[in-house]
């Protein structure tokens, strides 16, 4: 897209929608991809028109995601809502001393490395959450998955399958802690209905403040590359 001198261009994907009855642009939160939606039969030009008129907001959009930040020794990363340094270890084992992580092994192995620690600590934190809420609630769960979501932090199947975003053990404690309340509410409200909400209230009182926590901060914690440059 066109641009003043001073500012950098801006790359623009444009898709048509049969669906579509005006221009619509999106700015992805995750990667900053800049999505400019059309009718079918709508001119180019009145699209690429369109996005020049919304350049400010495109850029105001784009100055709010997340930077990705490539993982090395010596750098930071969110852990249980602290900073902890990357740093070089001994041994086989990946280990927290005070404020840093000890990582063995060659700085090109670090991401794979971490992103295994950071699974198998959300696993133990998300199972002891989960087994917990379910104990309260005085019902069980058939399973329990980690993935690496992005559009959701976690999911209740009807058939009580719990599925949680392994990136949530970055998170502070208490944020992990409702998300877990949230999903395991869902084994007696299969919805989001005001008795779904009073079941959480339940579960984990306070709900609120980690709740409003995710939805502000939560986009950060995708800021960090495990799969390496």
């Amino acid at each position: 897209m066109p641009t003043h001198a001073d500012h950098p261009p801006i790359e623009i994907t444009l898709r048509r929608s049969a669906r579509a009855r005006r221009f619509s642009l999106r700015v992805s939160r995750l990667d900053g991809r800049v999505t400019l939606s059309l009718p079918p039969r709508a001119r180019e030009a009145d699209a690429l028109a369109f996005a020049r008129e919304q350049e400010s907001w495109i850029r105001r959009a784009l100055e709010a995601v997340p930077q990705v930040a490539n993982l090395a020794f010596g750098a930071e990363i969110p852990l249980e809502g602290h900073m902890v340094r990357l740093v070089p270890g001994q041994g086989r084992s990946i280990l927290l001393q005070g404020d840093s992580l000890l990582l063995p092994g060659a700085e090109a192995q670090l991401p794979r490395r971490l992103a295994t620690f950071l699974r198998l600590r959300a696993r133990d934190r998300l199972a002891a959450a989960s087994d917990h809420y379910a104990s309260l609630l005085g019902l069980g769960y058939k399973s329990l998955t980690l993935r690496d979501t992005r559009s959701r932090w976690g999911s209740c199947t009807h058939d009580g399958a719990l599925m949680y975003s392994w990136r949530l053990i970055m998170a502070p404690p208490p944020v992990l802690n409702y998300v877990a309340a949230h999903e395991v509410a869902h084994l007696a409200q299969m919805n989001h209905s005001p008795a779904f909400w009073a079941e959480v209230a339940r579960l984990y009182p306070g709900y609120e403040v980690p709740r409003r926590w995710l939805k502000a901060q939560g986009q950060s914690l995708h800021a960090w590359r495990f799969d390496g440059p």
